[in-house]
């Protein structure tokens, strides 16, 4: 199937692996949350028991370097990709209260990202995570 949008998920390649799977995770469900028209049906399994809906469109995911997560802040802005952050002092904080207010006090057109998901259309992100490589 091909799909008019793309999402892509960047994650600062020096994050220690539970890190990075941590980031993902709330970079995934933001988009989602974000994008509730992208959403698949629920799964249903032989037992007919429902699970829950999963995006309906592959989400790649990237190491990136710092300036690669700014850049594609930046063009994420600039395009109006939607946008899903996660911040470095976010690790240090214990529900979605104190995650949004250690975003809210970062600097605003250059935040210290450890990841940043984007979707829109394929063009626009594309440019937005220009260099970066699918994660090993």
């Amino acid at each position: 199937m091909l799909f008019d949008t793309k999402v892509s998920i960047l994650i600062l390649d020096e994050l220690l692996v539970w890190q990075k799977l941590n980031v993902t995770a709330f970079l995934a469900t933001g988009i989602a949350a974000e994008a509730p028209d992208a959403l698949g049906q629920p799964y249903i399994d032989a037992a007919g028991r429902r699970h829950a809906r999963l995006l309906g469109q592959p989400m790649m995911v990237y190491a990136a370097r710092p300036e690669q997560l700014q850049r594609a802040y930046r063009v994420g802005i600039e395009r109006e990709l939607t946008r899903a952050v996660y911040v470095r002092s976010m690790f240090s904080t214990g529900h979605d209260e104190a995650n949004r207010a250690a975003f809210s006090i970062e600097p605003a057109d250059a935040p210290d990202l450890v990841g940043i998901a984007v979707r829109g259309l394929k063009k626009d992100v594309d440019k937005a995570i220009k260099g970066c490589a699918l994660h090993p």
